[in-house]
């Protein structure tokens, strides 16, 4: 779906996933500074947006999601996420309920497959879902913002900022008010920077949560059943994850940032040494310069010189080993 705000000045569009957004407006780090100081947005109209609503809407979801959302507080944020039945993570939701609908954005072009497990998945529960992605725009304000959400409109509001679902028709009005818009490139280089996970970006088919840090912010260790519980308790009592998320500072000597997929080495094993993971996410961050999210293998050194192609890069624990 593309984004009337592309009709911007500097508006240059995003590719693959992102497609539909702006990619940035004309300057990069001036866009990221902003988000970082809490001021302007970011147009993610292009994400999904699913609700759920009935009277058994958060009993429902709590048997299907990994998060504990029997008892969620209206207006409380919160992100789950669904497993297949091997504990592979599948799809990741950012949600909030506003007393009487659960909205929920997803990354691009996954709700249509969401919405079919979940239809599903109904039985007699007195549950609706919808696809809302038509009539709803997902803006994203900074933290720190002192701009306003329209009045009506529903807000998820997490430390990295507020997410406003907002009528669709509205985007192009509400951006007007909203302050300097911010592209997409921005808002990934402070997702990086804060060590956060994305759905098809640090996962791939194999990819259980306890590899990239989301037991907690988004899988509940003490609450009933769901499916892909097993391999979710199995490695948090008995075992440890087969890789883990890191955080790469990369050389800035190098012109080129390594491409999501780009093998990754340790450096002291030489160029012909063997694979122990791959990078997820590059980005170019306005003050800590070329960085990177990566999985490894999990018995790879927390302090070892690691290679991403012909790029050095110096770790951070994400996940402990």
């Amino acid at each position: 779906m593309k984004s009337p705000l592309l009709t911007l000045p500097g508006a240059v569009p995003a590719e693959g996933v992102d497609e539909g957004v702006a990619a940035h407006y004309g300057d990069l780090f001036r866009e990221q500074r902003a988000l970082a100081d809490g001021t302007g947005f970011v147009d993610l109209s292009h994400r999904g947006v699913v609700t759920v609503s009935g009277p058994d809407r958060l009993g429902w979801l709590h048997l299907l999601l990994t998060q504990h959302v029997s008892e969620l507080p209206p207006h409380q944020a919160t992100e789950a996420l669904v497993l297949s039945a091997n504990g592979h993570i599948e799809h990741a939701l950012y949600l909030v309920d506003d007393g009487e609908t659960v909205w929920a954005h997803v990354e691009p072009g996954t709700q249509e497959a969401l919405l079919a497990y979940l239809e599903s998945m109904k039985f007699f529960y007195r549950v609706e879902v919808a696809d809302r992605t038509a009539d709803t725009a997902v803006v994203h304000l900074p933290a720190g913002s002192i701009a306003e959400a329209p009045e009506g409109v529903v807000v998820r509001e997490t430390p990295y900022g507020r997410d406003l679902f907002l009528p669709r028709a509205d985007l192009e009005s509400y951006a007007g008010k909203a302050g300097p818009p911010a592209g997409i490139l921005a808002h990934e280089a402070l997702r990086v920077e804060q060590h956060r996970p994305r759905l098809g970006f640090e996962t791939d088919h194999r990819t259980i949560p306890h590899e990239l840090g989301w037991i907690g912010s988004a899988v509940h260790l003490q609450k009933g059943c769901y499916r892909g519980q097993e391999t979710v308790a199995r490695v948090q009592n008995l075992g440890k994850p087969p890789r883990r998320l890191v955080f790469l500072h990369l050389d800035g000597s190098e012109v080129h940032l390594p491409t999501p997929g780009t093998e990754i080495r340790v450096a002291d094993d030489g160029p012909d040494g063997r694979r122990v993971g791959f990078v997820t996410t590059s980005a170019r961050h306005h003050e800590l310069g070329p960085v990177a999210l990566a999985l490894v293998k999990r018995n790879v050194p927390v302090d070892a010189r690691l290679m991403a192609g012909g790029t050095a890069a110096a770790q951070e624990t994400v996940v402990e080993p």
